[in-house]
């Protein structure tokens, strides 16, 4: 009886082991980093909330910031900005400021993104003004995709009073960083029914062909969030916290098909916060709202889904043989939860991660833009400490 249950035991023993050891091995460990706050600019140049980080050949740092208000009324549609005061900012290698672009240019309302491609065109996504521009190395406009609202319809206050609790559908905490709505019919939360019910986009649309947030054929954007490239220069576009779906055009422009809606189904999304193309083709997706990072074929079909880190916010991709795939677990405005970044293989295998939510160098105050030009090198765009934080990340 006794060396039946000292052999029971030992089982026991031998099959506990194998979990013990598969439980540590799927703990991601932590990378060592060191980190600086990278930009120094005049003293009379607020940088302000840096929605956007990228850098090009050269070293040279550019940032889409947000550096003031807007006005904005809420029409039927969609809501429509005034004014504004984004920037398009230029840093040496070394962090010195060396010139604006486009300033005071017609699209640059409230910063959301800026991407460079391989040639170094600098491109800006405006999520208030529906636009993607391309600018040109020397910073003169070179394409526009997407067109501005001018006029806008106010609605009627809706039955019961026009002051809801908050329309969290298009303006609210989850959509992003979005600014209050001065004359808004909903509550806080900006454009809706006061019931948190998104509006119905024109143009974009909010009930394309496709399905809810499919948008329409074509540029139209409702609120885009960023851009990216593949190999031959196909531009991807992801419509992003007003639409649900990723457009695809050619180099030159021409469209050529959209993919994507709402929801939580594989090939649908909830708030598309970041876009990025590896070396084959294949597009990643951060579908904040749904808490994963989903993969796409070049032609848009869904191919898998991560769901290990967190809710990703920012992604970007290093060059090289082998690349890696970065994302930003980012923590609310609100609170200091969270904010770690992942550093993992193509295939979703966590390899890492560093840092976490906080307001002293080395932490992470909501990051908004993530631009990897190595694998061992970040910048982090960040909206709450009005910062770039350079980031090396060390192997041991």
């Amino acid at each position: 009886m006794k060396r039946k249950t000292l052999f029971l035991s030992s089982l026991v023993a031998l099959v506990a082991l194998p979990a013990a050891v598969f439980l540590a091995q799927t703990a991601v460990p932590s990378i060592n980093y060191d980190a600086v706050d990278f930009l120094k600019p005049p003293a009379n140049l607020p940088v302000g909330e840096v929605a956007g980080v990228a850098s090009n050949s050269k070293g040279h740092v550019f940032i889409y910031t947000r550096t003031g208000t807007i006005a904005a009324t809420v029409g039927t549609a969609r809501t429509f900005a005034h004014g504004g005061s984004s920037r398009i900012l230029e840093f040496d290698q070394n962090g010195k400021y060396v010139k604006e672009i486009g300033e005071g240019l017609y699209p640059l309302v409230y910063a959301q993104s800026v991407r460079i491609d391989r040639q170094d065109n600098i491109w800006v996504v405006d999520q208030y003004s529906n636009m993607v521009v391309k600018f040109d190395p020397e910073g003169r406009v070179a394409l526009t995709f997407g067109r501005k609202p001018e006029t806008a319809r106010i609605p009627a206050a809706p039955a019961g009073g026009g002051a809801g609790r908050g329309a969290g559908g298009a303006a609210g905490r989850g959509g992003g960083e979005v600014p209050a709505i001065a004359g808004a019919a909903g509550g806080r939360g900006g454009a809706g029914d006061g019931r948190g019910a998104a509006p119905q986009a024109a143009g974009g649309g909010a009930r394309g062909r496709g399905g809810a947030g499919a948008g329409t054929p074509g540029d139209s954007f409702n609120r885009p969030t960023d851009v990216a490239w593949d190999a031959a220069g196909n531009i991807f576009v992801a419509d992003g916290f007003g639409n649900s779906r990723v457009l695809k055009m050619d180099k030159g422009g021409k469209f050529v098909k959209t993919f994507g809606s709402t929801g939580t189904e594989n090939g649908q999304f909830n708030q598309l916060a970041s876009i990025a193309v590896d070396a084959r083709g294949d597009i990643y997706v951060a579908d904040k709202g749904n808490k994963r990072i989903q993969v796409f074929d070049n032609d848009g079909n869904f191919k898998t889904q991560y769901t290990n880190v967190g809710t990703p916010s920012a992604l970007c991709i290093s060059p090289g043989a082998h690349q890696y795939l970065f994302s930003s677990n980012s923590n609310d405005p609100d609170n200091l939860d969270n904010g770690e970044i992942y550093k993992m293989e193509l295939d979703g295998k966590v390899i890492g991660k560093f840092g976490s939510a906080g307001h002293v160098v080395k932490e992470f105050g909501s990051v908004n833009a993530l631009d990897c030009p190595s694998e061992t090198t970040l910048f982090v765009g960040e909206l709450i400490n009005w910062r770039v934080q350079k980031v090396t990340l060390r192997s041991r």
